[in-house]
């Protein structure tokens, strides 16, 4: 055994490099069963962040399907989500480059199946084996300086004609799909201002034999009842999860009633942020296979639907999703406490699993992995929140007798998204370095019931700030980090939370934002559709409310901003404009408060590509060690710093 060396937090040698991290991950997203095949969707870094469907043949060859320089990725909501599907070997994907639907036949070149410069998108498509057709979500752009049209289409396979209107008259539409015997159709549905985690509906209709639809039917949902992935059984029976007792339970819908499955204080739902998601799936017509979180942890598990027994399968994932059932076993993508994610194929009699595809094939030696400890602390009106701890782990350094870790807070996006403890090399990259991380699950987060999401109802910008500034409080008083020397970072909405707390707020020495919203009335002038009414729960109505917006908004407070920030921007950014941070910059800048700004060509709300992702930590890595006067082990380019003494 080696003796370890001695270096303040922050300065020590870590072998999880900005350079492994983007050369050596993949994202892994969106499997599909086909016959005995298995395709997944892979997000690579390396080529500019394209996406390629994949097929794994049982013989264990791993091919990808989709040529460069095609990229399946839909731009339906912006985010997106379900791009691809598969059916009897034939690939049905949207493409990013021109948001076209595309057909490719095995051993064959892709071919369009919708009209170029339609100004369509599609996502989320269904196949409709008896009229062999696709349903899917269309988001139609073509009439510039208005908002963008959601309907339910039928697309053509041959005719090119950019799809026939089934649904429409609402603002969104997702998870169109046709039941077993393809007789009915059914769909969930929202207006402005919900999302869909605030309020939805489903809804069911029969269709007839030419593929028209019958008379709608409103099956459950309403604008204070959120309703998520409604799916039909093998035995043409409709099951959803809805919210309306204050967690995302189980029901089906049968004989014009909506039946409570398994009343729990645990949630089988999560937001529905792009499109696609699933929490359960059917083994029989009278057993199915669900993911929920209950009581910080993810679990997953066997409901019979006769008895309505929810047993627990003992696994060492500490996540699971997008599961797929064929026989005995499970395709599906899990996440652990110390291992990049991986696709495996899982066996229900055994409880072993066979890894398919890792998200990075590298390798880690445990004593560089900090492992998350849950925390649950007190804030503001007698309440409490919840994070994951993640302490400086290093087994090569020690630090200087006395010293205490800077600590990094993240704050994650959303805001209703929600954090959990699944390995992840950007935190591994602060804590093998010296830098503790506080991962925060701040009121308005999922995982934790309807009323916990609402906390942040109206209370954008307060809730979520002193939340992240109660977890900093807390870690100080328990003696395990440094008063003098604490960070905040987030993305998108928590870019916001950071850039709130950092001017309404005097906590933190340092903020990161990485397209982060310093203009809330601007965000709520300037925004794409999925999210231009946000704000009207989020904050309140606009303009009825302005005054609040400008209130809560730092660009116009940045009197009280008193510390150095970086900022992070895609100026391809349809969410979160690229002003937004560039009016922040020069604001600071006047102060005479140390700041940078790094653009990035090409990118749009979140990097893709490894050379910007690489960029962006090390350069927020180089800022911090100025700040917090460290000497990072390896040599960083170096960024422009304004007001710098």
């Amino acid at each position: 055994m080696t003796e370890s060396k001695t270096a303040r937090f922050g300065a020590w040698q870590s072998p999880i490099t900005a350079d492994l991290i983007v050369q050596g991950s993949i994202n892994l997203g969106q499997i599909e069963l086909d016959g005995n095949d298995v395709y997944w969707l892979e997000g690579r870094p390396t080529e500019g962040g394209r996406y390629v469907v994949v097929r794994l043949t049982p013989d264990g060859r791993q091919t990808d399907v989709t040529p460069a320089p095609f990229n399946v990725r839909t731009r339906v909501h912006e985010y997106g989500g379900r791009s691809y599907l598969v059916h009897q070997g034939e690939i049905f994907f949207a493409n990013y480059a021109d948001q076209r639907l595309y057909r490719q036949k095995p051993g064959e070149a892709p071919r369009p199946i919708t009209p170029e410069e339609s100004g369509y998108r599609y996502a989320d498509p269904f196949f409709d084996k008896p009229r062999q057709r696709l349903i899917c979500v269309r988001e139609d752009h073509s009439r510039p300086g208005q908002e963008a049209v959601n309907t339910i289409v039928a697309v053509s396979l041959e005719d090119n004609d950019g799809g026939q209107v089934l649904v429409s008259g609402n603002d969104f539409y997702s998870n169109p799909t046709v039941s077993p015997d393809g007789e009915k159709l059914s769909w969930l549905t929202w207006n402005h201002p919900n999302m869909p985690w605030d309020g939805t509906e489903a809804w069911t209709c029969p269709i007839a034999p030419d593929g028209s639809l019958g008379q709608h039917q409103l099956v459950a949902g309403g604008l204070t009842e959120s309703i998520f992935q409604p799916t039909w059984s093998p035995d043409n029976v409709l099951y959803f999860v809805s919210d309306r007792t204050g967690w995302w339970n189980l029901y089906r819908w049968q004989d014009g009633q909506a039946e409570a499955l398994l009343p729990r204080e645990a949630e089988f739902g999560v937001p529905q942020w792009v499109f696609g998601l699933a929490t359960y799936t059917f083994e029989s017509a009278d057993s199915l296979i669900c993911d929920y979180f209950e009581k910080g942890e993810w679990r997953l598990g066997r409901l019979d639907l006769k008895t309505r027994e929810l047993s627990q399968f003992k696994t060492t994932f500490s996540n699971t999703g997008d599961v797929h059932l064929k026989g005995s076993s499970a395709v599906m993508g899990v996440s652990f406490l110390n291992q990049p994610r991986a696709i495996v194929r899982y066996s229900f009699d055994s409880g072993e699993y066979q890894v398919l595809k890792r998200a990075s094939e590298l390798e880690f030696d445990p004593g560089y992995i900090s492992q998350p400890v849950e925390v649950e602390f007190p804030t503001e009106n007698g309440l409490t929140a919840f994070g994951y701890f993640y302490p400086p782990t290093n087994k090569d350094f020690t630090a200087p007798a006395g010293e205490l870790p800077p600590l990094l807070v993240q704050s994650h996006g959303g805001p209703t998204g929600f954090s959990t403890k699944d390995f992840n090399l950007k935190v591994q990259f602060w804590t093998s370095r010296g830098i503790a991380v506080m991962d925060v699950n701040y009121g308005g987060s999922t995982g934790y019931g309807r009323a916990y999401r609402q906390r942040l109802n109206g209370q954008w910008g307060v809730v979520d700030v002193d939340d992240c500034v109660n977890a900093a409080k807390y870690l100080v008083q328990k003696g395990l980090v440094d008063p003098d020397r604490l960070a905040i970072e987030g993305g998108s909405a928590g870019g916001y939370t950071t850039l709130c707390a950092i001017t309404f707020r005097d906590v933190f020495k340092v903020g990161a934002s990485h397209f982060g919203v310093s203009d809330a009335e601007a965000l709520a002038l300037d925004t794409h559709k999925f999210e231009s009414r946000y704000l009207d729960s989020m904050i309140g109505p606009y303009p009825e409310k302005r005054d609040l917006y400008l209130e809560r908004s730092p660009i116009y407070h940045t009197e009280g901003l008193n510390c150095a920030l970086i900022l992070f921007q895609g100026l391809e950014d349809k969410v979160v404009p690229p002003d937004q941070a560039e009016k922040m910059f020069e604001a600071v800048k006047a102060k005479g408060l140390p700041v940078a700004y790094l653009p990035f060509e090409g990118e749009q709300h979140g990097f893709r590509r490894s050379e910007n992702i690489k960029r962006s930590l090390e350069a927020q890595l180089y800022f911090f060690s100025k700040v917090f006067d460290f000497v990072p082990a390896e040599q960083i380019e170096p960024v422009q710093i304004e007001n710098l003494k």
